[in-house]
């Protein structure tokens, strides 16, 4: 993690989260100030006496929906309620963070510092964008814009400390949660298809129904010759009447359950790359390709080891940044105002 983005986004928008302290990460840049900030200075929270104001709230809803920029510099209103109270906690969370830093008596070297203010004004695109930055949000001192690199490094110092080094998960960890949960990795049969279907009007006459089925009969021989997934593809978009025909016929997988009984049946008894025969499902009828046939079974922990790893030390990672979160606030005194 570089310490120019954990400045950048303590400074302009605080540390991003996904709503929830728990699922708290540093991923925000620093191009330019935040829009439309609130002109005034409110008190939104203390943290044992420490004040958080709308702007440090603010800071952090846009860092938690970016998108703002692009609704005038506001949220929904439908996604308000929601991002503001993750918003809230967040700065509340941070800032029990740094007083932990703080008792702690936890410091940054100089040259840590002097590379933090080096990375950080690397960030904006002139001095003069710099300039303007720290006149709108430190009314000009660069003392104060230095005091809020030093809190930033210090929450990231700590949170390094008591998270990030706690939530590593090894191949060991890894293979007992995959010897555990068998059922996680397990998967059904399924069929990966290409369709091509002919669709009478809704309530089609008898003539309309057969002249559907006469379509089929007629693409039939065509969809047979065809011996590529591109070239089954390419008459589906031609002569397709379903919705699969803008994807070359192609479905995601499908397990027996997601098909109808007598189109599982004929996939049944195909080799892949072999066309079926005309199906009929109540008024439509279609051919189908199938392409894999995929028998149930479970995949090997090797072929599962590189995605789980990382999925088990996020879970772990936020688990033990919840836990930090409610030890720190077993002691604290927060008033929401």
């Amino acid at each position: 993690m570089k310490s120019a983005l954990v400045i950048g986004a303590v400074l302009l928008g605080s540390v991003a989260m996904s709503a929830q302290v728990a699922s708290h990460a540093s991923t925000a840049t620093v191009s330019a100030p935040p829009v439309s900030m609130p002109p005034a200075v409110r008190p939104v929270a203390r943290v044992n006496g420490a004040v958080l104001t709308d702007r440090d709230l603010q800071r952090e809803i846009f860092t938690i929906f970016p998108y703002a920029r692009q609704h005038g510099g506001g949220v929904p209103k439908e996604l308000e309620p929601e991002i503001r109270k993750g918003a809230l906690q967040m700065i509340i969370f941070e800032e029990l963070v740094y007083q932990e830093a703080q008792r702690r008596r936890m410091t940054i070297p100089p040259g840590r510092m002097s590379r933090a203010e080096a990375d950080f004004r690397k960030q904006f695109p002139t001095a003069e964008d710099y300039k303007n930055f720290v006149q709108i949000e430190f009314k000009g001192s660069e003392q104060a814009m230095r005091e809020k690199i030093r809190r930033s490094l210090l929450i990231e110092q700590l949170l390094k400390q008591e998270v990030e080094s706690k939530s590593a998960v090894s191949a060991a960890e890894a293979k007992a949660y995959y010897d555990k949960n068998p059922s996680v990795f397990e998967y059904q049969e399924a069929f990966s298809i290409q369709t091509i279907s002919f669709i009478p009007p809704e309530k089609a006459t008898p003539a309309q129904v057969q002249e559907a089925r006469k379509r089929a009969e007629e693409t039939l021989p065509k969809a047979k010759a065809t011996k590529t997934y591109e070239e089954f593809g390419s008459l589906a978009e031609k002569v397709s009447e379903d919705d699969y025909r803008v994807m070359m016929g192609d479905h995601k997988p499908l397990t027996r359950k997601q098909l109808a009984p007598g189109v599982a049946e004929a996939l049944s008894k195909l080799q892949a790359g072999q066309v079926s025969d005309i199906l009929q499902v109540e008024n439509i009828y279609t051919i189908v390709r199938l392409n894999k046939h995929i028998l149930a079974g479970k995949k090997k922990f090797e072929e599962v080891k590189e995605q789980l790893i990382p999925q088990l030390e996020k879970t772990k990672t936020n688990q033990i940044r919840a836990n930090l979160d409610k030890k720190l606030k077993q002691k604290a005194k927060i008033e929401v105002l």
